[in-house]
C-alpha cells in the first residue's frame, strides 16, 4: 500500500506566498475534496454503519481495496476491469493517516504547480503521472497480489514539478533526528533529500510490496521531467535597453 510522502518522517510546508490567478487552485481543491469524500463514504473510514463492524467491516475493506486498487498480477494479465485501477487507486486511501498525510502534501505543493501549468493541464498531469507511477510499480512487482492504493505517486509527481518550477522556494521541514525543530531550506535542498531517503528505503525493501517507495520515485521523476521538458526554453522578457533576458517568475525568494 502506498504511504504518504511524509512516511520518511518529514512534515513539509512551503512558506512562499501563493499569488494565484482566477479563483485559485480549483483542481487541487477538487482533488482533495474527492479523495476525502471517497474515503469517508468507503468502508476504509469505518464510519458507515452499512458496512458493519468487526470481521464484516474488514471483509468489506478488503473487497473495496481489491476492486478499486492496483493488483499488479491482475493489471498485467490484461484484465479489462483492472485496466482502470491505476486511476481509481489514486482516490483510495487505506487509513486516516494515509489520507491526511497525502492531502497535506497536495494542499501545500499543488496550488503553485497548478497555477503554473493551468487547471486542465494540471489535472491531466496529476492523473497521468500518478497512473504511470502505479503502473511502473506494478511492472517491478509483476507477480504480486498485494493491493496498491493511494495518491502518493501523483503527489510525488507534484513534488518533482515543484522542484523544477520553484527551486528557490523556501520549505519548512520538521526533521525527527533534530527533535522536530522547524528549519527553512530552499526546495532544491529539501526535495532531493526526500528523494534520497525514498531511494535508500527502496533499496532496503527486500520483502516485496509494502510501502511503494518505487512509485514515489517514479512519480517524482515523471513530474520533474515533465516540467523540465515543458519549460526547457525559459520565456524571455525585454530589458530596459530592448534586450531580451530570461524571465525568473517563480524562482525568487519569498
Amino acid at each position: 500500500m502506498i504511504t504518504t510522502p511524509g512516511a520518511v518522517g518529514q512534515s513539509l510546508r512551503t512558506s512562499t506566498a501563493r499569488v494565484l490567478t482566477g479563483h485559485g487552485p480549483l483542481v487541487t481543491y477538487c482533488l482533495i475534496a474527492l479523495c476525502c469524500a471517497v474515503f469517508i463514504l468507503s468502508p476504509a473510514a469505518g464510519l458507515n454503519p452499512a458496512y458493519g463492524t468487526g470481521d464484516a467491516l474488514l471483509a468489506a475493506q478488503r473487497t473495496f481495496f481489491a476492486r478499486w486498487g492496483v493488483i499488479p498480477a491482475e493489471l498485467l494479465s490484461g484484465s479489462p476491469r483492472a485496466a482502470i485501477t491505476p486511476v481509481t487507486a489514486l482516490f483510495v486511501h487505506g487509513s486516516w493517516l494515509h489520507l491526511l498525510g497525502n492531502m497535506l502534501f497536495l494542499h501545500v505543493f499543488g496550488g503553485m504547480v497548478e497555477e503554473r501549468l493551468g487547471h486542465l493541464q494540471f489535472a491531466l498531469f496529476y492523473l497521468g503521472c500518478g497512473a504511470l507511477a502505479l503502473f511502473g510499480y506494478a511492472l517491478a512487482n509483476a507477480g504480486s497480489l498485494q493491493t496498491l492504493v493511494g495518491a502518493s505517486g501523483a503527489i510525488s509527481a507534484v513534488l518533482g514539478a515543484f522542484l523544477k518550477l520553484f527551486p528557490k522556494a523556501r520549505v519548512t521541514s520538521l526533521l525527527p533526528f533534530l527533535f522536530f525543530i522547524p528549519l527553512r531550506f530552499p526546495a532544491w535542498i529539501v526535495l532531493p533529500f526526500w528523494v534520497t531517503l525514498q531511494w535508500l528505503a527502496a533499496r532496503r525493501d527486500e520483502n516485496g510490496p509494502g510501502v511503494a517507495y518505487l512509485a514515489h520515485l517514479a512519480g517524482f521523476s515523471l513530474g520533474f521531467l515533465y516540467a523540465w521538458g515543458r519549460y526547457a526554453r525559459r520565456s524571455k522578457v525585454k530589458g530596459p535597453a530592448g534586450h531580451r533576458a530570461p524571465a525568473t517568475e517563480g524562482d525568487s525568494q519569498p
